[in-house]
């Protein structure tokens, strides 16, 4: 097995399937029978999710409401999400366990570094909710923020798009994609592969980055064996 222990990043967006707006089921279910793959190899799951598809917190801002009341309706936006996937996930008896950075003591656990890691142990998914617990970071900031707080072996970014390219692929016929890329590599084009505050925390810890299509099926099977699929940020 290539990792022993990952952290899976999902954008909200991407679990609007082909609706315009909320939570695709058909999409979440796919995502869930692949996660499932993975965990019956014995790989250690978890799991942030974004909240684009119900809430935004810059769109509000954009709007004219406060930017801090705006991020604290997105994390819970994530909440929503990260309930969704769990419900997913055990329905077909993957056993889930979803921690929050905001206390919400009826739906999930507070995070807790050490519980979360003894869960990961047992072979739990865990679903961190709630970003980092603070307005102005994004997910994926709370993404890598967990990853390295759980000592996960490698940050998996699943996208609609199959890696990093020279160029945006859906405006650009000539961009060619990379296999791999070092970080100094990103900063020095330019390229747009996360938040710059996820990236250079992800560059501080030593921590590659894997961007992939996630809406392939199998793609994350296919990582986890080690083979080539979208592109790796390393060191």
């Amino acid at each position: 097995m290539k990792y022993k222990r990952i952290l899976l990043k999902i954008s909200g967006e991407s679990l609007m399937g082909k609706k315009q707006f909320g939570i695709d089921n058909e999409r979440l279910a796919q995502y869930a029978i692949q996660i499932k793959e993975i965990v019956d190899l014995g790989v250690q799951v978890a799991i942030v999710i974004g909240g684009g598809n119900i809430f935004r917190g810059i769109q509000a801002e954009e709007g004219g409401m406060d930017r801090v009341h705006g991020d604290y309706m997105g994390m819970l936006a994530t909440v929503i999400n990260s309930m969704a996937l769990q419900s997913s996930l055990e329905k077909i008896n993957v056993e889930t366990r979803l921690q929050s950075a905001i206390k919400m003591e009826q739906i999930c656990e507070p995070f807790i570094r050490r519980r979360a890691v003894r869960h990961l142990e047992k072979h739990r998914v865990v679903i961190f909710g709630a970003g980092t617990g603070n307005p102005y970071f994004t997910t994926d900031t709370a993404a890598t923020l967990r990853a390295i707080e759980i000592e996960a072996n490698v940050i998996l970014k699943g996208t609609r798009v199959d890696g990093i390219y020279t160029a945006d692929p859906e405006k650009d016929k000539t961009a060619t994609k990379y296999d791999t890329i070092s970080f100094d590599e990103v900063y020095a084009k330019g390229l747009e592969v996360m938040d710059m505050t996820a990236f250079t925390l992800c560059n501080e810890n030593k921590l590659p980055i894997i961007i992939f299509d996630m809406n392939k099926p199998g793609n994350l099977r296919k990582i986890m064996d080690g083979e080539q699929v979208g592109t790796l940020v390393k060191f």
